[in-house]
């Protein structure tokens, strides 16, 4: 089983270099592939390491292993080189020790909500306006992206969904204020072992960031280009309306586009617009949002 699987990722990392090979109904390794061309970029070179995490012995004589690869990409984009890294959870299954099926399930994306609680958020998350105070260190923001983007702090929760949570880790290690406790619908806010629905739910940081006056601030941008470090990009894969992802601004490439760091599938340095993702539909909407 493991040197099967060995074998496959092997394959699969051929495929970053080698445009001219294929693997069928991989839509990942598809999606990346179309996005590093649209891009205009090289992959240098990509390296992978996979972990199982859990195996399952079914019924009907087949097994389901669980496992984790995580890749990094040396990416040429004219005259800068950089690292892209990028954490991918997958399920194989197994019939007689052949591989038959392997898949990405969508983790990306799929931070749901309560829509009477939406609501009710929407009324709730900002207060009148008292002072506006600012101060965001960005270059902290980022140091702690960079230091926890494939890790979690102990010191906070960890989600299953875990963007947005980190993303709010983020914000306040930039030295944003928390308002708003113990009223989960209302501001920005952690503590022990509660915390507002705004600080895990990309949703709802989404509509915090687009009202709040004072505490954490935000501005919206029309253009990925005008953000800078420490910036938020809120994402709405399927463009119903909800947002269901968050990342956050780390660098920016030699076009002047955003790398974002994000957790769920936990990505480093990674193209801002998503297309690589499997949680990607056509009808996708973004909203760019500068702190204050």
């Amino acid at each position: 089983m493991r040197s099967v699987l060995e074998s496959y990722l092997q394959q699969r990392i051929s495929q970053f270099i080698n445009s001219n090979m294929r693997l069928k109904n991989d839509e990942m390794l598809g999606k990346k592939r179309a996005l590093i061309e649209k891009r205009h970029v090289d992959v240098v070179k990509c390296k992978a390491k996979g972990t199982i995490c859990n195996v399952v012995d079914n019924d009907d004589d087949t097994q389901t292993v669980e496992y984790s690869v995580m890749y990094q990409f040396l990416i040429k984009q004219k005259k800068k080189i950089y690292v892209e890294e990028q954490q991918e959870q997958r399920v194989a299954t197994f019939e007689n020790g052949e591989l038959i099926s392997d898949a990405c399930p969508v983790l990306e994306g799929t931070d749901k909500w309560d829509a009477l609680e939406m609501l009710e958020v929407r009324n709730k998350l900002d207060e009148p306006n008292k002072s506006a105070v600012s101060g965001y260190n960005r270059n902290e923001a980022v140091k702690y992206a960079e230091r926890w983007w494939n890790d979690y702090n102990p010191n906070y929760h960890h989600f299953t969904n875990d963007c947005t949570n980190y993303i709010s880790q983020c914000l306040r290690a930039g030295g944003n204020t928390m308002r708003g406790y113990p009223t989960r619908t209302q501001g920005w806010w952690y503590r022990g072992s509660n915390w507002s629905f705004s600080w895990s739910v990309a949703h709802a940081l989404t509509l915090y960031l687009a009202s709040s006056t004072r505490g954490l601030r935000a501005k919206e941008v029309k253009s990925p280009k005008e953000l800078l470090v420490g910036d938020i990009i809120c994402y709405d894969f399927e463009g119903d309306g909800r947002f269901n992802h968050t990342t956050i601004v780390v660098a920016k490439d030699e076009d002047g586009m955003p790398l974002v760091n994000a957790h769920t599938q936990n990505s480093r340095m990674r193209y801002w617009s998503y297309e690589d993702s499997t949680a990607y539909t056509p009808n996708i909407k973004y909203r760019f949002y500068s702190i204050l």
